[in-house]
């Protein structure tokens, strides 16, 4: 019994001394997380979330009012280009394109009458002419008769007489001719009045025949056969017969952070997973970068919003997919994941070791005096480094930045590789001191201290 007290009393004399060593070690320490400064190919990405939608599609309207008399094709349904899909019923544009062609043949028939009144005045003209000819040279001939006062006064009175005649009936021949081409040119012209309005009339008719404009897949159609439908506003209901859409080209339309458009670029590669396509990968390229920004709630253009805001906003961004899949269809959820910018072989660090800290701040100084210190003194950018050797202690070093990846910032300058810095608690990032001594924080998985 005895044996067993002083095994004990053995026993906590050694704890105590233990413990005391502990506590003594400990005192003065500040407990850290630290990690290494390590090489690593660093990949820049903004996220961002959309639809699928096809490069190329239209939204068919109406452009004619009336009944829907046909359609020819069903959603899912591939159409060609120049095929006819859907009729509206055209009762009036048809007489009005059939009585029109039948006022441009009988203008047509006036036209041809007066061409024919003005070959019939040229002839009267050409006759004219001769019989003033003739009558010309009969009266120069009774003139010089009756001078030598071998014709009778009465004849030369008469054979005068027939030349004015003749002078007068050429004139009335030119004037009949000149009235001929002017009722030609009137013929003409409205004939040509005839033809515009046939060709007003013949378009208003093929309005109320839809065409696909291109090689497409028929991705909507809200209507059906019976149902009235009128010119209007695109897609406003009612004035929509069908989407056609080119699903040969097939982009990602998102919507980019405004914090983050800044850093997005033509032709930056993009990774594009798709919700319906679980562990599916597209890649594409960054093909069009909005200009405007866009209201997140409303997605109105902020030129077009009267009132002023603090509401968030992004940027549209369309990424051209590379290789799409038959199975991508418009209006699928996706998700871009952009790749701004890669350093390879970067100098690179956790990103939560990086803080911000005024010289002051870094000091052994009391509260009072830090916070004076600090108020004029603008913060630099910086990360913590362990002295190597001995007792480990700290010091701050100011850093410039690269590219950020995912956990990890590249390092410009300041640092090397294999360099211990301290990446935690943040608590502690934010008031430790310049020489402080640390001691290596343990976790589950023993200290953090990291050189990949």
């Amino acid at each position: 019994m005895k044996k067993a007290l002083i095994v004990v009393a053995v026993i906590l004399v050694l704890g105590t001394i233990v413990g005391l060593t502990i506590w003594r070690e400990r005192s003065g320490y500040t407990k850290v997380l630290t990690s290494k400064v390590i090489r690593k190919n660093l990949v820049s990405t903004v996220s961002a979330t959309g639809q699928i939608k096809p490069k190329e599609y239209v939204n068919l309207g109406a452009t004619a009012f009336g009944r829907i008399t046909h359609l020819y094709v069903k959603e899912g349904e591939k159409v060609q280009k120049g095929e006819i899909v859907a009729t509206i019923e055209n009762v009036q544009q048809n007489a009005n394109v059939i009585g029109q062609k039948a006022s441009i043949l009988a203008a047509q028939k006036n036209v041809a009458a007066d061409l024919a009144a003005e070959r019939t005045a040229q002839a009267n003209i050409a006759h004219a002419k001769a019989q003033l000819d003739q009558g010309r040279a009969d009266f120069l001939r009774a003139k010089a008769l009756y001078k030598a006062q071998v014709m009778s006064r009465q004849t030369f009175d008469a054979d005068q007489a027939t030349y004015l005649t003749d002078l007068a009936s050429l004139q009335q021949a030119k004037d009949q001719l000149l009235q001929d081409k002017a009722q030609t040119a009137s013929a003409r012209a409205s004939l040509l009045t005839q033809q515009a309005t046939l060709k007003a009339n013949e378009d208003l008719l093929n309005k109320t025949v839809a065409i696909a404009p291109f090689d497409g897949i028929v991705t909507n159609l809200p209507v059906r056969v019976g149902e009235t439908v009128v010119e209007g506003i695109q897609n406003s209901e009612g004035s929509t017969l069908m989407t056609i859409a080119n699903m040969s080209s097939i982009t990602a339309e998102v919507m980019v952070d405004e914090d983050d458009i800044i850093n997005v670029a033509l032709g930056q590669p993009v990774q594009v997973t798709v919700d319906a396509l679980p562990g599916v990968i597209f890649k594409g390229q960054v093909t069009e970068v909005g200009d405007q920004a866009l209201l997140r709630s409303t997605g109105v253009s902020t030129s077009q919003s009267t009132a002023s805001t603090n509401e968030a906003k992004d940027f549209k961004v369309v990424v051209t997919l590379q290789d799409p899949s038959k199975k991508l269809k418009p209006g699928l959820s996706c998700t871009a994941k952009i790749t701004t910018a890669t350093a390879a072989n970067a100098v690179a660090i956790p990103i939560q070791a990086l803080t911000l800290r005024t010289r002051a701040s870094l000091k052994k100084e009391s509260a009072s005096a830090i916070a004076t210190a600090s108020a004029n003194e603008q913060a630099q950018q910086g990360v913590f480094v362990v002295s190597p050797g001995g007792k480990p202690r700290v010091h701050f070093v100011q850093v410039k930045t690269g590219i950020t990846g995912t956990t990890n910032i590249q390092v410009l300058g300041g640092l090397e590789p294999g360099q211990e810095i301290v990446i935690g608690p943040y608590n502690i990032l934010r008031t430790l001191k310049n020489g402080a001594l640390i001691k290596r924080e343990k976790t589950d998985l023993g200290i953090v201290q990291s050189s990949s």
